[in-house]
């Protein structure tokens, strides 16, 4: 059996630990409690590939195979058909290896991929600029936030109660830790504080629900404030973008163009905003250029992160890249085109409608919530929701989101294209029959 690789000789162990100061590893983790530090592993003994592989084969096969269940899961990450070119493109070694594409001279392929990404995010939102990706949704909403702070120098953000719980807290740990007072809006009857940098809304909201955004638009720059909107991309290919609106600053969760659900991850934070806050956007730029010999090049043309920048210039210490889910993107509105787009959205609404009709006619459920809403709806259900989803999963089907600490014995549901009649008819007879 050949030894083990030690990066760190002994000498250089003791010459580590005496510039810190102590004089063992046991002293340096002293203030570990006893029961976590050294536990034991408890592992099995080694088996060989042959053997790992077949033993890992039997654990899957335990795994439910979502494909053969139908899903009603939605609540911010959704369940959408990803074209085969796709895969094909994210999966060349070019971009599928790419870790860091800073260096233009290296990197021309993933640096005009990321530039025809920002491109194609303008055009959808309506907007004059975009970053070159987030974290996610629900980060990408903290940093439009503490953007807008920067725009208007005031201390306090507002964000409306029907915007994502899960973004809410999101929003609410970034602000605690810049000593940003957050404030929460239930509805246009409520004032906007004069001290708010930005109002926060969503659109849809968590509920499914169209908001009015000209509405709160007029509320936000009466105010002083900025206002941000939190969109689902798919919905932008039916309706108007809250851009023309008034919003100033738009974001979305990228995961629904080309990415499938994955249990909530990798996601895609697309931010993009009015062309006058370009200097305060986070993240990274990818510009498009010509070098002397007039042919194009791509560059990476502003980066206002702390790791490029010094960090009191700095305006995010966002240090990650999404490029690989960012082309995703890019692959599916390319390959989608305006009308493909827009036919995704018609089939989410139309189907949504279908849905939430048979449901509504059944005894004891009812919608909780008027139209308009776009894909995603809350029913009041006769029983507890947990309950509901079970009997649901019994027969292959994927619930809805139960959110009965919001509503009573609530139910949030979601329906996408990918969801067949014949999965809505079922459903309906199921919910019928409880």
């Amino acid at each position: 059996m050949p030894l083990p690789y030690f990066p760190n000789t002994e000498a250089d162990r003791a010459a580590m630990l005496q510039d810190i100061g102590v004089s063992s590893a046991d002293e340096l983790f002293q203030d570990v409690p006893a029961k976590f530090n050294n536990v034991p592993f408890k592992l099995p003994s080694p088996l060989s590939e042959l053997e790992l592989k077949r033993e890992l084969s039997e654990l899957a096969v335990l795994n439910a195979n979502s494909d053969e269940h139908a899903c009603f899961l939605g609540g911010g990450y959704y369940r959408h058909f990803i074209p085969g070119v796709i895969g094909h493109l994210t999966g060349r070694s070019e971009f599928y290896t790419a870790y860091t594409p800073y260096q233009a001279e290296a990197s021309q392929g993933m640096l005009q991929s990321i530039y025809e990404y920002q491109s194609l995010v303008c055009q959808l939102t309506g907007m004059g600029i975009s970053n070159a990706g987030m974290y996610d949704g629900s980060t990408a909403t903290a940093e439009a936030a503490m953007m807008a702070r920067r725009i208007t120098g005031k201390e306090e953000v507002t964000v409306l109660a029907s915007v994502n719980p899960t973004y809410q807290r999101v929003l609410e740990t970034y602000l605690s830790g810049q000593d940003i007072h957050l404030t929460r809006l239930e509805s246009t009857r409520d004032s906007l504080a004069p001290e708010s940098a930005c109002l926060v809304i969503q659109q849809p909201n968590f509920f499914g629900c169209l908001e009015n955004v000209e509405t709160y638009s007029r509320q936000a720059h009466d105010a002083g404030a900025r206002l941000v909107v939190i969109a689902d991309p798919v919905f932008l290919g039916m309706y108007q973008s809250p851009a023309a609106c008034g919003a100033d600053i738009i974001v979305a969760e990228g995961q629904a163009l080309g990415s499938p659900a994955n249990f909530g991850g990798p996601g895609l934070g697309i931010l993009t905003c009015r062309q006058e806050y370009l200097r305060q956007m986070p993240g990274r730029i990818v510009g498009r250029t010509v070098d002397v010999d007039g042919r194009p090049g791509y560059v990476l043309t502003i980066a206002t992160r702390e790791q490029h920048i010094r960090r009191e210039q700095a305006t995010s210490n966002i240090c990650t890249n999404e490029a690989l889910v960012a082309l995703a993107a890019t692959v599916y509105l390319a390959a989608l085109g305006k009308s493909g787009l827009r036919r995704v959205a018609e089939l989410c609404y139309h189907k949504a409608h279908y849905a939430a009709e048979g449901i509504r006619r059944l005894n004891g459920f009812s919608l909780v919530f008027p139209e308009p809403f776009f894909k995603e709806f809350v029913v009041r259900c006769p029983q507890a929701p947990d309950e509901i989803n079970r009997a649901l999963f019994q027969e292959k089907i994927i619930g809805g989101l139960d959110i009965s600490h919001l509503r009573d014995n609530a139910l949030l549901l979601c329906v996408t294209e990918m969801n067949t009649r014949q999965e809505i008819d079922k459903l309906v007879q199921i919910l019928g029959g409880l």
